[in-house]
């Protein structure tokens, strides 16, 4: 029997969870409903439906991310695949198929949805692959509890849970009115962008429907090539149309199927979405972090690091971060895309990233800056070193506050202990390094004319930067 490899899509930004998600480290990787992430919840929920490892299609700014998401988990993977730019789904499950078995059947799922109910959704995951495995091209079809404006909708007479019928149509997002509609009559269903396809099927109906594109995915991923435990297709792939699998393929194909579903699915894609699938209070309010309320209703506040107070509020979310804090009312929630995109017009950082920016050695915080002077806290993981760098306009001093450090300055390779300091003159090159089994965290104060993250010359680099 045809293998099921399930194959994640981890290349979402998640812009309209910011200032929680930012660009370079999206709301995937982010922990919301429990101790692990999206991404690792995914990864869980795939594994009990498949020992397959998976394919998993990515950007290259996270790639250390979902490596490293991976191996908290102890999951193995077959490969992850770099996207040198987003071009849609289309392109990417494309490239999962080329990377696995012709006969074997692909269970392609997002990485940033929330599922409850796991064994309805691997009931639901049986029935799709039974019709894949016939032929189809076969997505999910999440029966709505609501009239919900933010999803496209699947039209499919007729259709009973967990059973595969033909699809009907596929519908854009409709208005209130007309989700209300499509409620009431009880042949429409949220689309869940979640399938069962056969690598080949999927392959032959793209070069049928979409010839242009898979012959342009079928370039890259013959030129591409391996780099430490990733796969980069080649260059190719940046002249690939950028087509949803729904415009592409599904919306053309005589194969298209849906499995009705009922397992508790949200795609996760508002703070709205995100207060509806959390636990609530009596006053229907979910609290999280330091937060004190008096009189508020119907609110998702959350406070990461700083005591957050409200009073006399009702219908709002409220996330404050580090650097940001976000407050808008849930009706308007879908428009913190348009906030972000401000951000990125007026050249703020904070869309990008947070005031700790992960690394695939450890992480840095900004913790204070002046005129010619930044003030970093750093921290390295067991084993973990930085390059062999140096620096134009800046010199750098280091001390110690947890663990031990292996430091290289000039020719000199020396340790520093707990309380211990050095320095680093302008124009040395130096490494940082954590010989230890405990996390190393010091605190760095760069002095200089320039102290931009692009001040860096590498010579020796384990992540291929």
């Amino acid at each position: 029997m045809s293998r099921l490899i399930p194959v994640i899509l981890a290349g979402g930004t998640g812009s309209r969870l910011w200032p929680l998600s930012r660009e370079l480290f999206p709301k995937q990787f982010h922990a919301l409903f429990s101790e692990v992430s999206l991404l690792q919840a995914t990864l869980t929920r795939a594994r009990l439906v498949s020992d397959e490892p998976p394919v998993i299609v990515c950007n290259e700014a996270h790639r250390f991310l979902v490596a490293e998401q991976c191996r908290a988990l102890d999951l193995p993977w077959r490969k992850i695949i770099l996207e040198p730019e987003g071009r849609n789904t289309a392109p990417a499950i494309a490239l999962a198929a080329l990377a696995i078995p012709g006969d074997a059947m692909m269970l392609v799922l997002p990485s940033d949805h929330l599922i409850k109910d796991e064994v309805e959704f691997a009931r639901a995951v049986e029935s799709a692959t039974r019709a894949a495995r016939s032929g189809g091209l076969v997505t999910f079809g999440v029966v709505p509890t609501h009239a919900e404006t933010g999803y496209g909708y699947i039209q499919a007479p007729g259709a009973v849970e967990n059973d595969a019928c033909p699809v009907g149509s596929f519908v854009e997002k409709p208005d209130e009115q007309t989700a209300q509609n499509y409620c009431k009559s009880g042949d429409y269903f949220w689309n869940s962008g979640m399938f069962v396809l056969g690598a080949q099927v999927y392959l032959d109906e793209m070069l049928k429907l979409a010839p242009a594109m898979a012959d342009t995915v079928a370039r890259a991923y013959k030129d591409g090539t391996v780099d430490m435990d990733f796969f980069r297709p080649g260059k190719a792939f940046l002249d690939c149309p950028a087509d949803s699998i729904d415009y592409a393929i599904m919306e053309r194909t005589d194969k298209a199927q849906v499995v009705p579903v009922v397992f508790g699915w949200s795609d996760v894609g508002s703070w709205s979405a995100i207060w509806d699938a959390s636990e609530r209070d009596e006053d229907g309010n979910h609290l999280e972090g330091d937060v004190v309320s008096v009189a508020t209703r119907g609110s998702y506040v959350l406070a990461n690091d700083r005591l957050v107070g409200t009073i006399g509020v009702e219908d709002l979310v409220i996330v404050e971060t580090t650097d940001a804090v976000l407050i808008a009312s849930k009706d308007h929630v879908q428009q913190v895309k348009l906030l972000v995109d401000r951000l990125k017009a007026d050249q703020r950082e904070e869309y990008l990233s947070h005031r700790e920016v992960f690394r695939p050695w450890g992480s840095y915080e900004s913790v204070g800056q002046g005129e010619r002077y930044q003030v970093k806290r750093i921290k390295v993981q067991p084993g973990e070193q930085l390059s062999l760098q140096m620096h134009h306009h800046r010199a750098e001093h280091w001390i110690v506050v947890r663990g031990t450090a292996e430091v290289t300055r000039g020719e000199d390779v020396f340790m520093l202990a707990e309380n211990e300091s050095t320095y680093i003159p302008l124009g040395v090159r130096h490494r940082l390094a954590n010989p230890g089994k405990l996390p190393l965290e010091l605190v760095e104060v760069q002095v200089g004319a320039y102290l931009g993250e692009d001040d860096i010359v590498r010579f020796e680099d384990n992540y291929g930067r």
